[in-house]
């Protein structure tokens, strides 16, 4: 069936327009948006093939005008007046894809505006921090805390000490470096300078008493005359009587380690120990090193083959190895034991202040060494705690510093080697002690 009109075919469907058609009649245009139709082109003779006839009238003779960018700011104003110039697609206001803020259609015109941020509260952030930096600080002295007091060695028991005398005021410490040799190698002994002796002895003792009155330092001589009193032994158990025996300080420590030399202080002064402290050679260099070397000032140079020391006069920085030969000489000294005592209290009085300097307690780097250095090496009573640690150390800063007192045992002379204690003088000191009353008794 033929769709097209009746007797119309493409060979009668009159005259056509264009494309080498004989019409000069154009097709009737297509409907296209703002495309406006100008009345038909007058038919007029054509050529056979492609000839286009008259030209195309000029505009406005019912020609629309093309619309043109100008400047890129829409469509010029056409002279016609048709109103291409105010034409706008939407594109330059954003309202074809939803208009102001990609609100939809409706949105207001013009760019979208955003509220203004609020002032910073700092009174806020300060709280907070404040409050952040103290938690840190609390959790990170409870972790040390208990860190710290996990690394003492609580090894020695006082209540194994017989007979012991009363207490009196304030706290007593009995300080002990001994020559162990625990943990050292035998390039360590070379170096140190300490020989290989099997067994423990001790070269110094001191009684350090914490008062309110004054903290005083008191230096035993290794050489002093004692008594051996009664005792239980350390690891037997089994009680030996007094004997009236007489014998050096240091050996009764060799006798039977640290109970019994507390019993034998107690036994001859009559002051009461209440907490004990030993370190050890190893540990003793361990903490010069781990401080950074302590400084000091030596009066006189002097050398020792048996200690290893070699100083000349004048302020200097020891290192671990130096500060050891320097608190274990006696040979080069006339005086002997009585002028190590005195550089003994002078080197841990430097050492303690060394230790107190804001460079080592405000930086963890030299703090948390120094403080495994020595809490790896010392021994103390079953009963000390850190802050009993804490208060025996800020003692002895406190000495070093002009707050109390530094001495030697009162000598009253010398028997077959040994130091004879003055009696009337140490009676003195003892009551003075045990009164917690400022010290008025001066050693040699």
């Amino acid at each position: 069936m033929n769709d097209w009109p009746e007797g119309w075919s493409d060979d009668n469907r009159g005259p056509r327009y264009g494309r080498g058609s004989a019409g000069a009649q154009p097709e009737g245009a297509r409907v296209m948006r703002q495309v406006q139709r100008g009345p038909a082109v007058p038919p007029g003779p054509r050529s056979a093939y492609g000839d286009p006839g008259p030209a195309a009238p000029p505009y406005g003779a019912g020609v629309p005008r093309q619309p043109s960018y100008v400047d890129g700011q829409g469509y010029e104003d056409g002279a016609d007046g048709a109103g291409y110039g105010d034409y706008d697609s939407g594109y330059n206001t954003g309202q074809v894809y939803g208009g102001s803020g990609g609100r939809g259609p409706g949105g207001t015109a013009g760019a979208p505006t955003r509220a203004p941020r609020p002032a910073p509260n700092w009174r806020r952030r300060i709280k907070w921090t404040a409050i952040t930096l103290a938690t840190v600080l609390v959790v990170t002295s409870i972790a040390t805390y208990f860190w710290a007091d996990s690394k003492l060695r609580r090894e020695v028991d006082l209540s194994k000490v017989i007979d012991r005398p009363e207490g009196g005021d304030g706290t007593n410490y009995l300080i002990v470096g001994s020559d162990s040799r625990e943990g050292m190698s035998k390039e360590d002994e070379k170096k140190l300078h300490t020989g290989g002796a099997e067994g423990k002895r001790t070269d110094s003792m001191m009684i350090l008493h914490v008062g309110d009155n004054g903290d005083t330092l008191i230096s035993l001589p290794r050489d002093s005359d004692v008594v051996v009193p009664s005792y239980q032994g350390s690891t037997s158990g089994k009680t030996y009587p007094a004997q009236g025996r007489h014998t050096k300080l240091n050996a009764t420590y060799a006798e039977d380690g640290p109970t019994l030399l507390v019993r034998t202080v107690e036994a001859n002064t009559g002051l009461r120990i209440d907490h004990y402290v030993e370190i050890g050679f190893q540990g003793f260099a361990s903490i010069v090193d781990a401080v950074g070397g302590v400084d000091i000032t030596i009066d006189k140079g002097f050398k020792d083959k048996w200690s290893g020391a070699d100083f000349k006069a004048g302020k200097q920085t020891l290192n671990g190895q130096q500060a050891l030969a320097f608190v274990r000489t006696r040979h080069a000294f006339a005086a002997s034991d009585l002028q190590r005592t005195k550089n003994q209290q002078k080197f841990l009085a430097a050492l303690a202040h060394q230790v107190a300097t804001p460079s080592t307690v405000l930086n963890p780097f030299k703090l948390y060494p120094t403080m495994g250095a020595g809490l790896d090496s010392l021994i103390v009573d079953k009963d000390m705690s850190l802050w009993d640690l804490a208060s025996m150390f800020w003692a002895m800063k406190g000495v070093s510093g002009g707050d109390g007192t530094s001495m030697n045992m009162p000598i009253s002379g010398s028997v077959g080697g040994n130091l004879v204690w003055d009696k009337a003088k140490v009676k003195t000191l003892v009551n003075e002690l045990n009164n917690d009353e400022k010290v008025t008794v001066s050693g040699n």
